[in-house]
């Protein structure tokens, strides 16, 4: 589903990225590990469209996809890729609802389907009844749960985990992680998770390991 073909970064003098081959299936859940610095984060950039490769090719399903124009990678990356951070990024002053349906709004889901979709999401993750909270009164590993609900609202190809769980207890990192195997079960979700987790990351399908700007 995702091929990306000697894909190259530099900043300035700095070359992050030096050639890297990625490949990953539907349903495959694919943990990158690595020291700090070495490139991890920026090839999830890539992946995610967030940021463009100096050089190389990424497809997904057969698309290449990156010399497409800003606007279009914006379209795309709406619809197709769900993102979820180490921190959860919610909006304060919005409630979890509210939250969730945001990628949705921006993808111009008529309100009424947005917000069912939101509570379905909301029901499978245990949070019905947290619908109305604004982030202040969940719990950590509640916030996260909503980020991930918010990652999966527009029906993504692919989810992008950059250190989902690093700032979770171990009870919440565990729970998160068994999430993410439950997700790729039953509706066969895509995963691409960057971890420092060692039990998560031995748990993926695949353990890519990212050393020098390359992946082994």
């Amino acid at each position: 589903m995702i091929q990306g073909t000697e894909l190259t970064k530099s900043y300035r003098r700095l070359q992050v990225l030096k050639g890297v081959n990625i490949s990953v299936e539907k349903g495959e859940i694919v943990s990158i590990v690595g020291a700090s610095g070495a490139g991890k984060s920026t090839l999830l950039h890539l992946l995610g469209t967030l940021d463009r490769p100096d050089n190389g090719t990424l497809c997904f399903n057969h698309q290449d996809i990156a010399g497409w124009s800003s606007t279009a990678l914006a379209k795309f990356r709406n619809r197709h890729i769900g993102f979820i951070f180490q921190f959860h990024n919610l909006l304060p002053e919005f409630t979890a609802l509210e939250n969730i349906c945001i990628p949705a709004f921006i993808a111009r889901t008529p309100r009424e389907s947005a917000e069912k979709r939101g509570l379905e999401l909301l029901s499978f993750l245990g949070l019905s009844d947290r619908k109305d909270h604004k982030p202040s009164q969940l719990s950590g590993g509640e916030q996260q749960r909503v980020a991930v609900a918010r990652a999966l609202i527009n029906h993504p190809d692919v989810i992008l985990a950059d250190e989902p769980s690093g700032n979770l207890d171990s009870k919440n990192a565990r729970e998160l992680h068994e999430l993410f195997f439950r997700l790729r079960d039953e509706f066969r979700q895509t995963f691409i998770i960057v971890t420092h987790n060692e039990e998560l990351a031995r748990m993926a399908d695949r353990k890519l390991t990212m050393a020098d700007g390359r992946l082994d």
